[in-house]
């Protein structure tokens, strides 16, 4: 029966084996004409194709012959050499390629994050570049990344007793392109060997305005362990380029001896000539990590950016603006603690306290009849009593508020060195870091003020009455104090301290009011050591009251 069923189905085990036939047919037909396709393709495109784009094609052709063909790969060995062949030099030019990128990405993961920076300018100039180098280095100082600014300009004039004209700068001017390369292979090697010193950032004030200059510094920096970024500056705003050519030519020192008339026309000169050599960065064609900055902080574009300080720097240039300000920074009146010598609290105002909240508020409101001010306390009394009568905006801001004192709160140096000479004493030896016990150190108010003073930063004509360790710190950030020197800048009562920028700094400019006040400023003793008599700890407190006068307000002559 089984037999008779198989004679009756021969016909399609006939079609079966046709079928198996003709797919074979097929399938060996259509695989050599995808090899003559491919052979063609390749033929034509060596001489047009990017190398790039070749290996895009033949990769994928690998890709798919090697996932549904494998087994003719196998059989039939003359295939992949066939196509191959043409493409050999395009082939060894692609390994080549692929060697570069890779001993460039090796060497790019060898350089550890945490590993010192190195910061390039580009860009032509009067576009912002030195006041963008200057504000990024006191940023990070104040911050605790030791940086130092490396300006080619300054090396450039120590091998030129004085700037001749814009000449030295045209491409074909050997001399003054000699000058040039020289005076900017000079701040490279001393910006790294500052980074060799153990420091954190160093940054290349110059232009690097080609591509070459750019690898060259690239490559340079890279091989010597550190890490590099280059921050890019455009500028097409009229207004803000013409406030930069300002600056130049009123503090540049290359102009100090011509007129106005022969600064302008050499400076626009000397843009002609960097213009006509001036590569803007191409991520296409450059193989850096770098940020542009455009309009001195209006756009800003990143690219293949990485590691820590970087992302912090970015983080900066995205906040930052950089418009003409001036601040105004006082302390409170005199309070009753100031009095007595007692530090931290929250006491009311002296009666000559008083008497200065209301000269400030003369002094303030008159100068708000021109231009409006606004004003910023901290959340303790004596500073809002001290603006009460200021007629102008206020916020009360808690990171403006004092330095907390911990165990040691509503204590004289007296009091504090007969209940903790020991801690007395560590504080003498390090006042920076010193932390009271349950308080804060000067670092913590550091770190509580970067929101006030990034905000700060883009204000104009702004009052900010705070209390003396505070500004102390806000003081040393705007001009640029060593850390070790924050804790004894000098910041007495009842004075207004006035900023006024001028390009990358600022000017100070002290203004006493004619009220009598006591004084809080404790220099460092000579003696910090654990083992030092009383009188030796004490030697250098400032005189006090130990009680409240009652006759304080009476004369504005009282001494004590």
């Amino acid at each position: 029966m089984a037999l008779l069923n198989i004679r009756g189905e021969w016909y399609l085990y006939i079609w079966i084996i046709y079928r198996k036939i003709y797919s074979a047919f097929i399938w060996l037909f259509g695989n050599h004409c995808r090899v003559d396709k491919g052979r063609a393709l390749i033929s034509a495109g060596v001489a047009r194709q990017s190398i790039g784009g070749l290996h895009r094609v033949r990769t994928r052709r690998r890709r798919q012959q090697h996932r549904k063909h494998v087994v003719a790969l196998v059989r039939r060995p003359s295939v992949r050499r066939i196509v191959m062949a043409p493409g050999a030099t395009a082939h060894a030019m692609m390994e080549d390629k692929e060697k570069i990128l890779s001993n460039v990405s090796m060497r790019r993961r060898r350089i550890s994050q945490f590993a010192p920076l190195l910061i390039a300018l580009v860009g032509l100039p009067a576009r912002g570049k030195s006041q963008l180098a200057h504000r990024l280095s006191r940023h990070l100082n104040w911050n605790g990344e030791s940086t130092k600014v490396f300006d080619c300009s300054e090396y450039r004039r120590r091998h030129m007793a004085l700037y001749g004209s814009h000449d030295i700068f045209r491409a074909d001017h050997q001399q003054g392109s000699a000058i040039r390369r020289q005076s900017a292979h000079e701040a490279v090697q001393d910006a790294m060997l500052w980074l060799k010193e153990g420091n954190s950032v160093a940054i290349f004030d110059g232009t690097n305005i080609t591509r070459e200059q750019r690898r060259e510094l690239n490559d340079g920096v890279t091989d010597m362990g550190f890490r590099i970024l280059f921050i890019e500056c455009v500028c097409e705003d009229q207004e803000l380029l013409e406030r930069n050519i300002i600056e130049i030519l009123h503090y540049s020192a290359d102009y100090k001896t011509m007129s106005e008339e022969e600064a302008i026309d050499d400076l626009r000169k000397k843009l002609e000539h960097y213009m006509r050599q001036y590569e803007l960065i191409d991520a296409s064609v450059e193989n850096i990590s770098f940020v542009r900055v455009e309009d001195m902080g209006e756009t800003v574009t990143a690219h293949r950016l990485s590691g820590q300080k970087e992302s912090a720097i970015l983080g900066y240039l995205s906040g930052m603006r950089t418009m003409p300000q001036t601040i105004y920074f006082t302390r409170h009146g005199e309070s009753e603690y100031n009095v007595l010598g007692r530090i931290g609290g929250d006491a009311a105002l002296s009666p000559r306290g008083e008497r200065y909240a209301l000269a400030l508020a003369e002094h303030f409101n008159s100068l708000a009849e021109v231009e409006p001010v606004a004003v910023w306390t901290s959340e303790l009394r004596r500073t809002k009593q001290t603006a009460a009568g200021i007629h102008a905006p206020k916020r009360a801001i808690r990171a403006l508020n004092e330095l907390d004192a911990g165990i040691c709160e509503g204590l004289t140096y007296e009091e504090m060195q007969e209940r903790f000479p020991q801690e007395f004493a560590w504080r003498d030896q390090d006042k920076l870091r010193y932390r009271y016990p349950w308080g804060e150190s000067y670092i913590d108010i550091m770190t509580r003020l970067r929101p006030v003073l990034a905000a700060l930063q883009e204000e104009h004509n702004v009052v900010v009455v705070g209390h003396q360790a505070v500004l102390r710190c806000m003081l040393g950030y705007f001009l640029d104090a060593k850390l070790d020197e924050l804790p004894y800048m000098n910041v007495p009562l009842h004075t207004i301290v006035k900023l006024t920028s001028y390009g990358y700094k600022y000017n100070i400019e002290m203004i006493k009011m004619p009220i009598d006040c006591v004084d809080t400023h404790r220099v460092q003793p000579k003696n910090c050591s654990i083992n030092r008599t009383p009188d030796e700890a004490l030697v250098t407190v400032p005189s006090h009251y130990d009680t409240l006068p009652s006759n304080l307000w009476q004369s504005s002559e009282t001494q004590m």
